[in-house]
């Protein structure tokens, strides 16, 4: 049994830690108020970039020499998993989530005869699948040097995907990343990335859109920032993730803090009661014996 020494060395352990996890939670919730708003902002661009593209694609659909980031490279041999962690922990099973998502579309794929590689980008991510795949990971591409990764390193990103896609390191890329939805639920999604897939165009009335200069032109360059627009949503994604996963984390470590100070504090209380108790035993025998 423990002493009541050590007992109150545990009480104060205990709640020397409920403080760090409490000021974490807190730091977490105001991060993510900024996080979140930033991932909302950027969905409607994302959505309406999408749409301009589907009006566009749907003027080259079928012809052979439309851009190559759209038309692929006529096969699917090889595919590419460009999966998106953090950088740090502290975030519940954000992480280990992406990780199996990304996990389970390799085994899918493999299954299906098909040549897996990564593109890891985040720390956290890269131990647990070199673990599984210490032969197949193309590329690591640090965020954490940074204090918020933003377009830039998007930017950065999609320059280096797309020179390997035109260089033929890969015929497909995949995109596994979180998506933010509550505090409590950040999701990770599996989407192509590379070759882009032509979106659904939306039709306005009927109307008839001319384009200057040529569509194929106007692909050629809006091709490319659509891939990092799609990575830029995804480092928003991952931070405002991040946050919710972090602040929902060190809250779960704060209650479980305070119930074992209960518990603890309990113990402590008895012992000491115990102790009490059986020194005054010890005096009035030894009274009695007087």
């Amino acid at each position: 049994m423990a002493s009541l020494k050590e007992l109150k060395g545990r009480i104060n352990s205990v709640k020397s830690t409920q403080k760090i996890t409490k000021a974490k939670q807190m730091v977490a919730a105001a991060k993510l108020r900024k996080a979140q708003a930033a991932a909302e902002a950027a969905r409607p661009y994302a959505s309406r970039l999408a749409e301009v593209m589907g009006s566009l694609a749907a003027k080259v659909a079928g012809q052979n020499n439309g851009p190559l980031l759209m038309r692929g490279t006529g096969s699917d041999k090889r595919h590419l998993l460009v999966v998106v962690n953090t950088d740090k922990g502290l975030c519940g099973g954000l992480n280990s989530n992406i990780v199996k998502e990304a996990k389970l579309r390799a085994r899918a794929l493999a299954a299906e005869g098909k040549d897996v590689t990564f593109y890891l980008v985040g720390k956290k991510g890269r131990a647990p699948i070199k673990r599984d795949y210490p032969t197949a990971i193309a590329k690591n591409f640090d965020t954490s040097l940074v204090r918020t990764p933003g377009f830039d390193e998007a930017s950065a990103i999609a320059h280096e995907l797309i020179a390997m896609f035109e260089a033929g390191a890969f015929d497909v890329a995949h995109l596994v990343a979180p998506k933010f939805r509550t505090a409590l639920s950040q999701d990770p999604v599996t989407t192509q990335l590379i070759p882009v897939p032509a979106p659904v165009a939306k039709t306005e009335g009927g109307a008839v859109v001319e384009y200057e200069p040529s569509e194929e032109e106007i692909l050629e360059e809006l091709l490319p920032r659509y891939v990092t627009t799609q990575l830029f949503g995804a480092l928003l994604e991952r931070e405002a993730s991040e946050q919710g996963a972090s602040m929902t984390a060190m809250d779960n470590a704060t209650r479980n803090a305070g119930e074992l100070i209960n518990k603890l504090t309990i113990q402590y209380n008895r012992s000491r009661q115990a102790a009490i108790t059986t020194e005054l035993i010890e005096i009035i025998a030894g009274a009695e014996a007087l």
